[in-house]
């Protein structure tokens, strides 16, 4: 039974990886400003997840902000306002893409349908984690990571709070102390302190009363076998997306999503909304993101 499912669940990841990567030129990941499009004599409001086609036409208004990918998995940013003809952007993209990037494209996009978000929003309301800790970290008690900068995430208290954020080891020995104003951190895990740990246990705490804590939570080194898989299909991604882009932050976290490495997706999606903070389109997605994890419950 299980393996029909693993084989019907590939071919449909297949079949959709497959139609979206036929029959446009350009889909729209992000999309900010009262932006328009026109596909025969219409023109009609551009919509986040539209597809545009050779011959099309784009009207961007001011202080807006575009998010394309094309169908060769090449992204493009858009900004300028005026008229902009989808044959003239298309040749503005190199070609030679992996086509990669279309399927995660097509995973985020997937993620902010609207039923999906129905859904989500249905199945979150009413589940709880049971959990009695004053400050709730965005992850799993248990994560795998894959990159060496993570960022760390945490409801913030009322108030002005200093916090403390402790790394341990297995046998409780604290291997770094960092404290914070923000109720987040970056994370260096090449740091001297931490780099040969396999596994490292992080809560975090008010500085002004312990007793004001979060959970334990494990964060864990991909196997190197597991490893050397995400990197394999990383580099595929990375001839599309190499650039640092909002845009090209939010496919990673896609690609870091699916592979149920949410620390690496939550950090993608922080970096994208820092490269473009204006454009509420990420900070949606990020929230979508929160929810269906059940990440900031």
């Amino acid at each position: 039974m299980k393996k029909n499912v693993f084989v019907l669940t590939f071919m449909l990841i297949f079949t959709v990886g497959a139609t979206f990567g036929q029959g446009y030129t350009f889909k729209v990941l992000a999309n900010k400003g009262a932006n328009k499009v026109k596909s025969g004599s219409e023109w009609q409001a551009l919509k986040t997840g539209a597809s545009l086609q050779d011959g099309d036409e784009l009207i961007i208004s001011e202080n807006a902000y575009l998010g394309l990918v094309h169908a060769s998995g090449k992204t493009l940013e858009l900004k300028a306002p005026g008229n902009h003809k989808i044959t003239d952007l298309a040749a503005k993209v190199s070609s030679g893409g992996s086509s990669v990037a279309s399927k995660y494209a097509d995973f985020v996009l997937s993620k902010m349908s609207a039923e999906g978000k129905k859904n989500r929003l249905s199945a979150t309301g009413a589940v709880h984690r049971g959990s009695n800790d004053a400050i709730q970290v965005f992850m799993p008690s248990s994560v795998g990571v894959f990159n060496d900068n993570a960022i760390i995430r945490w409801d913030s208290l009322e108030g002005q709070n200093t916090y403390v954020v402790t790394l341990k080891n297995m046998f409780d020995d604290v291997l770094l102390s960092i404290e914070t104003k923000d109720p987040n951190i970056e994370l260096d895990l090449t740091d001297n302190k931490i780099a040969k740990e396999n596994v490292v246990l992080l809560s975090v705490a008010s500085k002004g009363d312990a007793e004001v804590k979060s959970g334990t939570y494990a964060i864990k080194r991909l196997p190197q076998a597991d490893a050397e898989r995400v990197k394999a299909t990383l580099n595929d991604l990375m001839s599309d997306v190499k650039q640092e882009t909002a845009l090209n932050k939010y496919i990673l976290a896609g690609f870091y999503e699916e592979n149920n490495l949410l620390i690496d997706a939550l950090t993608s999606y922080e970096e994208a909304i820092k490269l473009a903070p204006e454009v509420e389109s990420y900070r949606d997605a990020y929230v979508e993101f929160l929810l269906r994890n059940r990440l900031n419950e």
